[in-house]
């Protein structure tokens, strides 16, 4: 059982590593709003979702991001974890990434989990 915690610890650590490789290198938008905006443009390409962000808004990201045939993952880790994630000193409950950059987080995190 020790080692499934390890393998988590792990993959969240590399989920880490790619997101701040976006940061730095690709484009990408914080928040609610934005996010719906960039799924009704179809120009998200993946969207992190955190574990405590509200039902009605995941639901809803959910449904955008079926609509626009776009991948969706769920951060394991709260808003103000994936906020330290981004490099950023506040909350983001849900970020769009519109370009990868040097980042190969697009094919490494499966879409629906």
């Amino acid at each position: 059982m020790a080692t499934t915690g390890k393998k988590t610890k792990k993959t969240h650590e590399s989920i880490n590593n790619r997101l701040a490789l976006v940061m730095k290198s690709g484009k990408y938008t914080l928040g609610y709003k934005t996010v719906l905006k960039t799924l009704r443009g179809s120009k998200g390409k993946l969207i992190l979702i955190s574990n405590n962000c509200p039902p009605l808004r995941k639901s809803e990201i959910e449904y955008y991001a079926m609509l626009a045939k776009v991948g969706v993952h769920h951060y394991n880790g709260n808003n103000v974890d994936l906020g330290t994630a981004c490099g950023k000193y506040f909350r983001v409950s849900c970020l769009s990434i519109i370009d990868p950059g040097d980042s190969d987080i697009i094919k490494s995190l499966p879409g629906d989990q």
